[in-house]
């Protein structure tokens, strides 16, 4: 371990403590602790908007070796509420690299901890479940331990869509375009409305909690929900205004969020999952054609399979992991939801034929 650097500190919410060294910024922050699986893409992590309100684990042990470059980027900040690694490099060599991974949290004031054992906490998470935690650069101090343990099991994250949902409607066009989109952000990743534009979508970025009846005045082609973070049942305006949307014959396609918010609109149900799945090498069956893909994920809460009621829709696609569901094709409307990520950056493009589904969907 490296001598005369900060001393660093993450405890959970049972009271286990373990330490490491600072980097990024200074401070403490109360958060859900959970890992991420992905060999590749941490700057797609910290960026992605998913992770509200989430202390990020990265069981990979070396990070940042090709460096930091916002192209990369997800969202326009990084939100996760502390990054914690086993391994940070600090000069990293790439063509492309604009800045490391230690500069970067420091912008964004993020809280980071390396010399972890990742490996152990991992292991725990996963024997445990999710759990709540601190990450701290201060030390944690004996006599304070029960009040701060106390802090930590209140802590539940709340507002996450009303906290990373754009502010005002945004249009993004591209060159030749032959479709417009409405798409609904909860949180949303830039590679959604890439894949669109893409395809020659014109793309409507809308506020998540905006009334369905202004997103019909916009006359759309397509309706995309996207991902986002926090508990789906918590989002009782989104999905009224999706009970409207399901009227229409408009094509609707969602991802992750958007994919549990269309089953609540249904009448289904959703559950938050032992510690959820998080990586880039999620296998998914397709049950319809008898086909596994590899996929990328980012989420706690999953629709419960036997909820789906028989005449809204079916499910489509299982995890070949736990056998949780990753799809639903719907009978009462225009609509087909995945849970994973078709749009990955960086990640599997097995799926990414399902943006051209919905595009044929909208030239029917």
């Amino acid at each position: 371990m490296p001598k005369n650097k900060d001393k660093a500190f993450i405890m959970l919410a049972d009271g286990t403590v373990y330490s490491g060294y600072s980097f990024g910024a200074k401070g403490s922050k109360i958060g859900e602790i959970v890992f991420a699986t992905g060999m590749t893409g941490y700057a797609e992590t910290l960026t992605d908007p998913s992770y509200f309100g989430q202390i990020v684990t990265q069981t990979y042990p070396l990070i940042g070796n090709y460096g930091v470059n916002e192209e990369d980027f997800e969202s326009s900040r990084s939100i996760v509420s502390g990054y914690i690694v086993r391994e940070y490099c600090e000069n990293p060599s790439n063509f492309r690299c604009k800045g490391n991974i230690d500069s970067f949290l420091k912008s964004q004031n993020i809280i980071g901890i390396y010399g972890v054992d990742t490996r152990a906490l991992t292991k725990k998470i996963r024997e445990h479940g999710v759990m709540n935690g601190i990450i701290t650069s201060e030390q944690i101090n004996e006599n304070d331990k029960e009040a701060l343990l106390r802090q930590i099991n209140e802590y539940t994250i709340k507002d996450a869509v009303k906290s990373t949902t754009v502010a005002d409607i945004e249009l993004h066009v591209p060159e030749d375009h032959q479709y417009t989109v409405a798409l609904y952000d909860y949180g949303y990743k830039y590679n959604i409305r890439r894949e669109l534009e893409k395809r020659g979508c014109k793309v409507y970025v809308i506020p998540g909690l905006t009334p369905a009846e202004e997103v019909l005045a916009l006359k759309p082609d397509g309706i995309m929900l996207s991902n986002g973070p926090g508990d789906p049942s918590e989002n009782v305006i989104p999905i009224e205004n999706l009970k409207k949307l399901k009227k229409t014959n408009i094509p609707i396609f969602g991802i992750c969020l958007g994919h549990q918010l269309m089953a609540l609109a249904s009448g289904a149900k959703t559950e938050k999952l032992k510690y959820g799945h998080r990586g880039a090498n999620q296998p998914v069956k397709d049950l319809f054609h008898d086909r596994t893909f590899v996929t990328s994920q980012n989420h706690g809460y999953a629709v419960v399979n036997d909820s789906v009621p028989t005449g809204s829709g079916e499910v489509s696609h299982i995890n070949a992991n736990d056998g949780s569901c990753e799809g639903i094709k719907y009978r009462d409307c225009n609509c087909f939801t995945v849970q994973f990520h078709p749009e990955a950056c960086g990640g599997p493009h097995d799926t990414a034929f399902l943006f051209d589904e919905f595009v044929k969907m909208m030239e029917k």
